[in-house]
């Protein structure tokens, strides 16, 4: 079974758009997600002529579920969100759906290093990388998707770099101090979550310490979040379900 990891992303709708002979495409949906992101995904199915299989956590409702039943915001390893709502919300379709699966993911020509990472971790499937199979950069996706006269998410209008969840707990200064801006509530409650917690999402401030003029959006590198993450950083969990880096084996609830 051929299947299209969908992260409603341009370079994963242009991957789906490439692969041939898919069976099934697959979106994990988070409620953190812009809106915008379900405008985005049926504008998609159109243009693919199918539907687009939607799944989601049954166990967590949101980041901010995750954040406050887990204690744990952000670790060196990953965030716990995309371990709670994407990774496990995978290997429970995994275990539905058992078989030889040949997997598709949305990796540009930039990201070979990762898509050899997804190879490895994930060697009981086969996986196919349509935009780096075609030399795509993630510029050229966008001009794919744009030609197609498909409107991109609204979050890349208002100049974050990917799709992800609002207020995502890997993002860096200058992300969180346009989240600051943008979506003020967002970075409240975060800033928040954080005192509660005792741990922040960037390593060594709060956000309510963060000065205003911090960081820069334009040169963070922040990848798009998919349900590989947590395979590309090398994290896995202990016997009590604690995250944990294999080389390591260090556990932790976020930074200090």
């Amino acid at each position: 079974m051929k299947v299209c990891w969908f992260s409603t992303g341009i370079s994963s709708f242009v991957a789906c758009y490439l692969a041939k002979d898919v069976d099934e495409i697959i979106y994990t949906h988070v409620s953190n997600q812009h809106p915008d992101s379900l405008r985005f995904l049926h504008d998609c199915e159109k243009l693919l002529g199918r539907k687009i299989t939607i799944i989601q956590s049954e166990e967590y409702s949101s980041v901010d579920d995750v954040i406050e039943r887990t204690r744990c915001i952000n670790t060196p390893f990953g965030a716990p969100c995309t371990d709670k709502l994407k990774k496990r919300v995978r290997m429970k379709w995994e275990r539905e759906h058992p078989d030889h699966h040949t997997y598709v993911w949305g990796y540009d020509l930039n990201e070979k290093n990762r898509a050899e990472r997804v190879c490895e971790a994930l060697s009981d499937y086969d996986h196919e990388f349509p935009l780096i199979e075609n030399g795509l950069t993630k510029e050229e996706a966008h001009g794919i998707a744009n030609k197609l006269g498909l409107k991109r998410p609204i979050m890349y209008d208002l100049g974050y770099p990917n799709n992800n969840c609002i207020g995502c707990p890997k993002g860096r200064m200058g992300y969180w101090n346009k989240i600051r801006v943008d979506f003020p509530e967002v970075f409240e409650r975060r800033a928040r979550q954080e005192r509660e917690i005792g741990h922040s999402c960037i390593n060594g401030v709060f956000l309510d310490e963060l000065e205003p003029n911090r960081g820069n959006i334009n040169t963070e590198i922040m990848d798009d979040c998919t349900i590989a993450c947590q395979l590309l950083r090398g994290e896995s969990e202990d016997g009590n379900g604690k995250l944990y880096n294999k080389s390591s084996k260090r556990t932790g609830s976020g930074y200090f």
